[in-house]
């Protein structure tokens, strides 16, 4: 950003040359003159001397302030990218084009449209101040927020430690959307749930140990995640569960009253998942970190691994985290993912209904916006847009 300073103070304060001066000539006839008089005339120099000094010294007050370091952070419409396109090359990288999402070990189909994941650029925080004048921008601008940095950045962390967590959240989300997608499509993906820890201060510290292999929950088998989260979502938050577990070879039964989150039933177990895929997913995306974009890849898997041509064309953006049971989680910055999705070209946006509150009434003029809660929801609503039936689509509001 730039700000115009073209205009000097002094230009400003021309007209205080204009002010008429009184005629000192005499009466008619050529009578003489008080020699007084001769001081009328005289315009007072020191009074535009100080205007423009002041002025000066207001400029310069005002140009020191806009580049002083500020207690924000600015978020602004980021790049989006095509789930159905190739990754951006870098300068210096080859010129071969490489798909964002690639699949082996299954059939796979062309795709029109366009499933578009959206980002937000932050300025701020770890590794950045935000000048006052960026500040101002953001305030004047409908597609920028400006928060207190505390807000956007609650831990305090460096900018590389910031990073490492961008690019955890981003393996961890393409992990869940493929497991996400898959089971959509009538796959089993069987997984290993090991138990690395007990949350403190649940019913599991103390029950469950390190290194117990989850294999069964209320006497049903587990062969995956999804269906250990689809078991807990019929139970009563505050109930007993037995959870069955392998400790050392040997079967056990542990009982363990559940938690709540969410409105859910938590065993309170930090759970290291190993998910054996029955179909190679490969995503490649680079300088792109966090969690929100599951929702997207998980759908740019299932249009490519189907048969029908589900967007025909259409132009569809979107965000949200992506659980491996297909629930959609709501994400920050999504006015601005929104305005980046319109800028990109996107007719339709896939927002997660958490952020609804966020949503309604700040769509960017010409975005149609439609509230998603679950994976299945989100491939319906595409396949409604690809049809050209989007219009009975769920709303925000």
């Amino acid at each position: 950003m730039s700000f115009d300073r073209s205009q000097h103070p002094a230009d400003l304060d021309g007209h205080a040359q204009e002010h008429p001066v009184p005629d000192d000539r005499g009466t008619a006839g050529g009578a003489g003159t008080d020699p007084a008089d001769s001081r009328i005339g005289r315009r007072p120099a020191g009074r535009p001397v100080t205007l423009v000094a002041s002025l000066m010294v207001t400029a310069v007050v005002a140009a020191v302030l806009l580049v002083l370091p500020t207690p924000y952070a600015v978020r602004t419409p980021g790049p989006t990218a095509d789930t159905l396109g190739v990754q951006d090359q870098s300068p210096g990288q080859s010129a071969t084009e490489k798909p964002l999402i690639e699949i082996s070990g299954a059939e796979t189909y062309p795709a029109s449209g366009e499933l578009r994941l959206t980002t937000v650029s932050v300025y701020g925080g770890p590794g950045g101040d935000v000048l006052m004048g960026d500040v101002l921008w953001g305030w004047s601008s409908t597609e920028r927020s400006v928060q207190p940095v505390e807000l956007v950045f609650p831990e305090p962390v460096t900018q590389e430690e910031q990073q490492e967590q961008g690019e955890a959240q981003m393996v961890s989300s393409q992990e869940s959307a493929t497991v996400a997608a898959l089971t959509e499509l009538g796959y089993e993906v069987p997984t290993t749930m090991t138990v690395v820890a007990a949350a403190e201060g649940t019913g599991a510290e103390g029950v469950v140990e390190p290194e117990d292999v989850i294999v069964s929950i209320d006497g049903e088998p587990l062969e995956s995640y999804p269906e250990l989260l689809t078991v807990l979502d019929d139970v009563t938050p505050g109930d007993d569960v037995v959870l069955g577990v392998e400790r050392a070879g040997e079967p056990a039964d542990l009982t363990i009253t559940t938690g709540e989150g969410d409105g859910r039933a938590l065993l309170g177990v930090l759970i290291d998942a190993v998910y054996d895929f029955p179909v190679d997913v490969t995503i490649q995306i680079e300088d792109i970190g966090g969690p929100s974009a599951g929702t997207m890849f998980a759908l740019g898997i299932i249009d490519l691994m189907t048969p029908e041509d589900e967007l025909d064309g259409a132009v569809v953006a979107g965000t949200g985290t992506m659980d491996v049971d297909g629930r959609v989680g709501p994400i920050g910055g999504i006015g601005q993912k929104m305005y980046g999705a319109q800028r990109d070209g996107a007719e339709w946006f896939l927002a997660p209904a958490g952020n609804c509150t966020e949503v309604a009434g700040h769509e960017p003029e010409g975005l149609e916006v439609v509230s998603v809660s679950t994976l299945a929801e989100a491939r319906a609503a595409v396949e409604a847009i690809g049809a050209g039936a989007g219009e009975d689509l769920p709303r925000c509001s």
